[in-house]
């Protein structure tokens, strides 16, 4: 059966290849990044797994690969997979090589998303490979709905550090790495010590209680879930400023564009689209189905606002701004999180204009 996204985003194949959780890339404290050395007509990575972006004159860079010429300083686009450019049918119409060739050209711009981050994970990420960079005159961080998801997964799943998606599968594989690690303390000489000086029996091993399933934990409510992805994100805020204030580097903030926080009514392909995600069993609604009202996303970005004021980050919500551009019959979104390329387009001129990055 063919897919209606394959029909009207084709593109998406490519994507959704690229995603393949078999060839997921496992690093160090990152925990995943993108596929390194990745080759398409949609996508293409560098040695590390950061994607290429465009210039105006057909000329292309990336932060592992090749830097822009000339020699001077350059400016990045980090967040998640938007900030990546998730539905676009080319490097050269992701945000970064739009801002660069068309909308903020004043500086060459890198795409320093990483697909599923968190904003820990985005800091981290420019903590990692700052070192590999040209000077940089100024970050804009795409970002803010997977803190929100994240922030409504049950309480053991977080911790002080947040939650990251496929938090789930790495508890799961070091929770089996720890039975081995309990069974093998359970023989040979060392059991027998233990026996010998605590006066245990032989019969067996003690087990620790089983942690509750998702089904038995209480879920955040909508109050204490926006409270957790403000907090982690005035975090890792203050953390960007840290790294950048000693570089004089130019830190801002952007509320990325979520579908039912820019309008009500979707266009018919937008329809189409999110109606066949659903159906397909999406785990969106689990997610996100409590954060996705307009009102809980106004909210949302005017906590994040004032976090920004406080640690003097530019800030600017791209959701009121794509209402008040897009016509109605702009098809904007390929899924509820992710634009076409008339959305990426639109949404790199109103970081331009909203951020006054030109």
């Amino acid at each position: 059966m063919t897919l209606r996204r394959h029909v009207l985003t084709p593109q998406m194949v490519q994507h959704e290849d690229f995603q393949d959780r078999g060839e997921t890339h496992w690093i160090p404290y990152l925990m995943y990044f993108h596929r390194t050395d990745y080759r398409s007509a949609v996508l293409n990575t560098d040695r590390l797994g950061f994607r290429l972006s465009h210039g105006p004159s057909g000329e292309y860079a990336s932060v592992a690969g090749r830097h822009p010429a000339g020699g001077g300083p350059v400016s990045l686009l980090a967040g998640s997979s938007t900030a990546f450019g998730v539905g676009s049918t080319s490097d050269a119409t992701a945000i970064p090589s739009r801002l660069w060739s068309e909308h903020a050209p004043a500086t060459p711009w890198l795409n320093f998303g990483g697909r599923g981050y968190c904003s820990t994970q985005e800091v981290l990420l420019y903590l990692l490979h700052h070192q590999r960079l040209p000077r940089v005159e100024r970050i804009v961080i795409l970002s803010g709905l997977n803190n929100l998801a994240l922030a409504g997964l049950p309480p053991s799943y977080q911790s002080e550090y947040g939650a990251f998606f496929s938090g789930s599968e790495y508890r799961n594989q070091m929770d089996e790495l720890l039975e081995k690690h309990r069974d093998a303390r359970t023989t040979g000489l060392a059991r027998l010590l233990r026996d010998k000086g605590r006066g245990r029996s032989r019969g067996g091993t003690r087990r620790l209680t089983a942690e509750p399933t998702l089904a038995d934990e209480r879920t955040p409510t909508l109050d204490e879930r926006i409270a957790t992805a403000v907090e982690r994100t005035a975090h890792d805020l203050e953390r960007w400023q840290l790294l950048a204030r000693a570089s004089g580097i130019r830190v801002c903030f952007a509320m990325q564009p979520f579908a039912t926080w820019v309008r009500e009514v979707h266009t018919p392909e937008e329809t189409a689209l999110f109606d066949e995600l659903d159906q397909e069993g999406s785990i969106f609604w689990d997610l996100f189905g409590e954060v996705a009202p307009a009102g809980v996303g106004r909210r949302y970005a005017e906590e994040i606002a004032a976090v920004c004021e406080k640690h003097e980050v530019g800030f600017t919500d791209l959701n009121p701004a794509m209402a008040r551009t897009a016509t109605a019959d702009d098809w904007l979104f390929v899924d509820r999180a992710h634009l076409t390329d008339k959305g990426y387009d639109l949404a790199a001129q109103l970081l331009a204009s909203g951020l006054d990055l030109s």
